[in-house]
């Protein structure tokens, strides 16, 4: 170990300390994008009705006027903007010696390998924004049925059909 490395000691919970440590690759960075639009069209409705809340009742009770409101609006300006590149950098994936391999998550993680052997189908989705990133999810379906479906969101919808067709070329072989 070098002495800078003593000296500044990596963060073990940090995104990059664990995709870095674990040997997988990130989601597309736009994913973040996707997932802040997402939380946008979450908190938005949350935080008008805090308003019409704080316009029909508040008011009407001598409250402090104004409070819910600010504070909703507070609180969903904080999520959307910190929460999403966040949440984005915790994914991580590798494809490869017959197996996918999935990780997430940062208090509760959560690392899943899906043996090629045992997908049943593999479906690429895409929902509006992500397409307006360019962007698309992989549905793996397996065998069983406690977490028989395993999802890899944030790929580059490129990637996401190439990694469906090495799946989908890898099953054909194991059952030739």
């Amino acid at each position: 170990m070098t002495e800078t490395a003593a000296a500044h000691p990596v963060d073990p919970f940090a995104a990059q300390a664990l995709n870095a440590v674990e040997g997988l690759d990130p989601v597309d960075p736009a994913y973040g994008h996707v997932l802040r639009i997402k939380t946008l069209f979450n908190a938005l409705p949350i935080a008008i009705a805090a308003t019409m809340l704080d316009l029909m009742v508040v008011r009407e009770i001598g409250g402090p006027y104004g409070l819910l409101t600010g504070l909703s609006w507070l609180l969903g300006a904080i999520a959307v903007v910190t929460f999403p590149a966040r949440r984005a950098q915790r994914w991580g994936f590798k494809i490869g010696e017959g197996q996918l391999r999935v990780a997430r998550g940062w208090l509760f993680r959560t690392d899943t390998i899906v043996p090629f052997v045992r997908v049943q189908h593999i479906d690429v989705g895409q929902g509006p924004v992500e397409r307006w990133f360019g962007l698309s999810h992989l549905i793996v379906h397996t065998s069983g049925t406690h977490n028989s479906t395993v999802m890899l969101p944030g790929l580059r919808s490129d990637l996401a059909a190439a990694m469906r067709e090495t799946i989908r070329r890898h099953i054909q072989t194991d059952f030739a």
